[in-house]
């Protein structure tokens, strides 16, 4: 659908912020701002101890791999934070409500893309793990062969090839007043119930696609664990068993706990 008249679309949209809690805005700073300064510390500090680690800068290294994935995934959690603080502390300090939508356009395209690319990078680790669990003779020869390395980069940029069309196509949809979003920042499955036309088919392309890229991650993901799983129990050791399974159980808890929310998430706000 292609936007005839454009005097009928109001390219600014605005956020309720905080609704309630307007007397007490300012004292959200403290822990808002607290919590966003431990988490972007804490992720500078990972990167930082990557960097000075003689094993993940050489080239050679068998856990180089590793430390480029732990990296990707740590500068896509800062990308996150970058792309939703600008406008909620606005709100907070200044109680600036208003945002262009092609602005909101470039943030929900980044905060989507990034979530698919964190979700995309907890897959691929998992099988970074069984691997070097399973065939650590072998790890660094399958892992850097270049085939690996291109299915990991298509996996990892699907997010952004995926959520583009249906983040441009926004701004051809006709839109009625009032146009308020319910957070403080932009998502696509907010923005397009804004809209005055049937949004049927776009509206279930994106569900579509955060529910079957959760689902499928989550599918793709209990299969390396399982053969680790199997791995582990056949040795000897009950302090083998014991240390593979550590490397492996951080990971596991926050692949749950993000492809749990990531489809709960998808689910609210589309129904």
């Amino acid at each position: 659908i292609i936007l005839s008249n454009i005097t009928h679309f109001n390219p600014v949209l605005s956020f309720t912020g905080f609704p309630g809690l307007e007397a007490i805005q300012h004292w959200i700073l403290i822990p808002f701002f607290f919590m966003y300064l431990v988490a972007s510390s804490g992720n500078c500090f990972i990167l930082i101890i990557i960097n000075t680690n003689p094993q993940a800068r050489g080239f050679s290294s068998v856990a180089q791999p590793t430390y480029k994935l732990l990296s990707l995934g740590v500068l896509t959690v800062l990308g996150l934070s970058v792309s939703i603080v600008p406008t909620t502390m606005g709100i907070i300090l200044f109680n600036s409500r208003s945002i262009y939508f092609e602005v909101c356009q470039i943030q929900m395209f980044c905060i989507h893309s990034l979530s698919f690319m964190e979700s995309a990078v907890l897959l691929v680790m998992p099988f970074d793990c069984f691997v070097a669990i399973c065939h650590p003779l072998r790890y660094s020869v399958i892992i850097i062969s270049q085939p690996v390395i291109m299915v990991g980069l298509c996996v990892i940029l699907r997010g952004p090839v995926a959520f583009f069309p249906p983040v441009l196509l926004l701004k051809a949809f006709l839109y009625c007043d009032p146009l308020v979003l319910l957070h403080s920042f932009c998502l696509q499955q907010e923005v397009i119930h804004l809209a005055c036309i049937d949004t049927t088919f776009s509206n279930l392309y994106a569900l579509t696609l955060g529910v079957f890229t959760a689902m499928m991650d989550m599918l793709l993901t209990a299969l390396p664990y399982t053969s680790i799983l199997h791995t582990v129990a056949e040795l000897g050791s009950r302090k083998e068993q014991l240390s593979a399974f550590q490397t492996c159980t951080s990971h596991l808890c926050a692949v749950l706990i993000f492809f749990v929310s990531m489809l709960g998430l998808s689910l609210v706000h589309h129904f």
